[in-house]
């Protein structure tokens, strides 16, 4: 169909990650005829380059964990070390079965798949590989890549991106992660677990500075504990190789030297020389610039994941890609609220939230009318089974709902489930209480909270 010169498609995507295979897979479903441009694997950065591939060594390093401190549950284990060879075939193996899921499905739906590196040509069409794409409507998709610091090179050995990294044949015995947000703190989790020594080089003055500072403060607290280093609030300032590896300079003079260096600093739109500007597109320092339906300026045109500047998160790259689908197709559609988007860092222990931080909230609806509450996970008794610690923090208009979920500990991600409907149904405190949550489960900690904030606490002290 593709090869067909007189073909017009409904919609045609430029980028099969996250949020480009989502918008197929609906469209099909809704009725359009769709093309799916991508020059790479299906799956995209999320499958292949990020969210999967990481967690699984994050997994790995969990399990690492666990072995070395099997004895304090009564089990007796050995740990000889970890054999990277192993861990990359696991991993491979779960990125592996989930693309061919993936391009299974994309079939099933009957997306025209194409392959190739494509450039908008006009409005309503893709030139890839000396062929032309033309639809009613362009969706743009190609997201995002690794980011770097000026005068900073990174040559894939010793200065390394998010992407290097996962394809390690070794543990770095020692490294420097530049970035303590989500990939940094991932990596310098994963890495510890086995068995690098880690310091973490974060210009801001906390560690997921994104999230609530309550948040920051308990990761911090919990990576001193695990002996992983970090520096805050001093910038980097040049990086220069050694004998064996990296020497990395601050702006106040400060150094330090490890084997590798991880520039994790962000990830940036992939939007050069691609036609968006030729063709009229609005751009603001690489990125696309849509309204609240996924529209840019041009009316055939639409933009979605990593490429606009909205959270750059796979699932939000599914609800963006889900919307214009839905809109192409007639139905009714409404922007996505980001504060009601849950975030978690999958670090360990995990960081989890949705809604406003405490400061958020308090600039938004002023200081006097926020409460916030803290439940700390050791009155929890699943918890307490799992040796983990970490806390709940509530955000409350006062007298209101609940605007803001915080929450650190193992699995905490699991838990933001239920917290994302706490936020997007607007619910009050009494409201949650009233549920029964299932004893003894960490879930059971969230439902503690909301007692408490309710001002009936069971097991927290008044």
């Amino acid at each position: 169909m593709a090869n067909d010169a007189n073909t017009v498609f409904d919609l045609v995507i430029l980028g099969g990650g996250s949020g480009g295979y989502a918008a197929a897979l609906r469209g099909a479903q809704l009725g359009l005829d769709v093309a799916l441009i991508e020059k790479g694997k299906l799956g995209g950065t999320c499958l292949h380059n990020g969210c999967i591939p990481t967690k699984a060594l994050l997994h790995a390093g969990e399990i690492a964990d666990q072995a070395r401190e099997s004895e304090q549950f009564g089990v007796k284990a050995t740990f000889e070390g970890i054999d990277m060879q192993a861990v990359n075939a696991y991993k491979d193996g779960v990125v592996s079965g989930l693309y061919k899921g993936l391009t299974g499905l994309l079939a099933s739906r009957k997306v025209t798949i194409i392959e190739g590196e494509g450039k908008l040509s006009s409005p309503t069409s893709v030139d890839v590989g000396g062929q032309r794409v033309q639809g009613r409507h362009i969706l743009l998709a190609t997201g995002s890549v690794p980011r770097s610091l000026p005068g900073l090179e990174i040559d894939g050995d010793r200065i390394i991106s998010s992407d290097h990294a996962l394809v390690m044949d070794r543990v770095p015995k020692s490294a420097i992660v530049l970035g303590g947000g989500v990939i940094g703190v991932e990596f310098a989790s994963a890495w510890k677990s086995f068995g690098s020594e880690v310091t973490v080089v974060e210009g801001l003055k906390h560690l997921v500075p994104a999230e609530d500072e309550n948040s920051s403060k308990l990761l911090e607290r919990a990576f001193r504990k695990r002996g992983i280093k970090f520096n805050l609030g001093t910038f980097f300032e040049k990086a220069e190789y050694t004998d064996s590896g990296v020497k990395v300079t601050l702006a106040d003079g400060k150094t330090f030297e490890a084997e590798v260096l991880l520039v994790a600093i962000g990830r940036g739109p992939v939007s050069q020389g691609l036609g968006y500007e030729e063709q009229g597109v609005t751009m603001d320092r690489g990125f696309v610039q849509v309204d609240g339906q996924m529209r840019t300026n041009v009316p055939t045109i639409s933009a979605v994941g990593d490429l606009v500047p909205t959270l750059q998160l796979a699932h939000v790259g599914f609800g963006e890609g889900i919307l214009v689908a839905e809109r192409l197709a007639g139905l009714p559609t409404v922007p996505i609220d980001y504060d009601g988007v849950p975030r978690v860092t999958y670090c360990h222990p995990e960081v989890a939230s949705v809604g406003l931080s405490e400061a958020q909230a308090k600039e938004k609806y002023g200081a006097d009318k926020v409460v916030s509450l803290k439940y700390n996970l050791g009155g929890n008794g699943k918890s307490k089974i799992l040796k983990t610690t970490g806390e709940i923090k509530l955000v409350q208009v006062k007298d209101g709902a609940v605007v803001g979920v915080h929450m650190v500990g193992d699995r905490m991600g699991e838990q933001i489930g239920e917290a994302q409907l706490i936020y997007n149904w607007e619910a009050l405190p009494a409201e949650v209480a009233q549920l029964i949550h299932a004893h003894p489960t960490q879930n059971e900690a969230l439902g503690e909270a909301h007692l408490a904030l309710a001002g009936k606490p069971l097991h927290a002290h008044d």
